[in-house]
């Protein structure tokens, strides 16, 4: 036991430490959508009954979709713990008292956290609106113009997301789907192309068949083909594929071209040189193919395949959205490399 005088001491020390160091209780929380240098921005306040607070915000690598913000000497009053937020640009909010007097908001992004996406400060009571003082946190769009990608500008790309509606494609030891992959990945091409100022026909766009359900190899492919022959300003055509094999040990990402196609080589090559790069995982090439799609189009054509759905390892990377987009851009810069040099 601790001898009294030193009991006394200790109490009075925590009582001295409290007074010069009330407690901030969360009183008031609001959201809405503003404009910010054509951004939209989602502005999400949260109030308090005392001012001068103590915050620190941060981003764990390991939940890089997770902003976290810890208030020191503070508690979580009477908001709800766990908040809906009706947004494209975060999820949801959490608040939770970690320990006494040391709350953590969570937000949940829906995208990677980056510096330039949010602001944390705070603002004065306001008298006439009877706001309190509050912690705002500001959650912005990505900048379009930063993500633009040179050589695109004017230019039209068929892209073709392989398999769809009755078709799975192949499926990873997990039960992870080519054609759910194959879209996903295209969809994020087609955003990042159209941001750059080209103009994208998509061959499926949904998870469905392209000819139509109960249709043959041939019908299936040929209409596929068809969506680039109809569009008679398309310049390439780009179809994305996994790849299988009964070996999970099989491994690595290729991209085919037809043979004599000489554009159809430099776009192979251009999108295996970034498709290295971005992604990491074996090159396994540049090789020349007989498929349907790239040998009866009419404009100079590719096939990738991004790696193995029926490897573990490269299974859940293909299902992982931050890496999907580690391929998307990497295949639009090639396209744009192949526009402009």
């Amino acid at each position: 036991m601790l001898p009294l005088v030193a009991l006394l001491l200790c109490l009075l020390s925590s009582a001295g430490f409290a007074a010069r160091n009330p407690v901030h209780k969360l009183n008031y929380f609001q959201t809405n959508m503003v404009k910010q240098d054509g951004r939209d921005v989602l502005r999400i306040e949260i109030g308090m009954d005392r001012d001068n607070l103590d915050y620190q915000a941060s981003v764990k690598p390991y939940i890089p979709q997770r902003l976290l913000i810890d208030l020191w000497n503070t508690e979580p009053g009477k908001l709800n713990e766990s908040i809906s937020l009706k947004s494209g640009l975060a999820k949801s909010l959490k608040i939770r008292e970690l320990e006494p007097r040391h709350t953590q908001v969570a937000i949940d992004f829906s995208m990677k956290v980056s510096e330039d996406l949010y602001k944390v400060y705070t603002v004065p009571a306001e008298k006439k609106t009877k706001k309190p003082y509050r912690l705002v946190i500001e959650i912005a769009q990505p900048d379009k113009k930063s993500s633009r990608i040179d050589g695109l500008q004017g230019h039209a790309v068929v892209l073709d997301a392989g398999h769809g509606g009755s078709d799975s494609g192949a499926v990873g030891p997990h039960g992870v789907t080519e054609k759910a992959v194959t879209l996903a990945v295209t969809k994020k091409v087609q955003s990042l192309l159209q941001n750059s100022g080209a103009r994208v026909i998509m061959t499926r766009d949904t998870d469905r068949d392209v000819y139509g359900i109960n249709a043959t190899d041939r019908q299936e492919l040929q209409a596929r083909v068809n969506v680039g022959l109809y569009a008679p300003e398309a310049e390439i055509f780009l179809s994305i594929h996994c790849n299988a094999f009964s070996n999970p040990a099989a491994n690595g990402m290729e991209t085919y071209h037809y043979d004599g196609s000489y554009r159809g080589e430099r776009l192979a090559t251009l999108l295996n040189e970034e498709l290295e790069k971005a992604g990491g995982l074996t090159n396994r090439g540049v090789k020349t193919a007989n498929f349907y799609v790239i040998r009866h189009s009419k404009v100079p054509a590719s096939l990738i395949e991004l790696g193995f759905i029926t490897n573990y390892r490269e299974e859940a990377l293909l299902n992982d959205d931050a890496y999907q987009n580690k391929l998307a851009a990497a295949i639009t810069k090639a396209i744009g490399r192949y526009f402009k040099e």
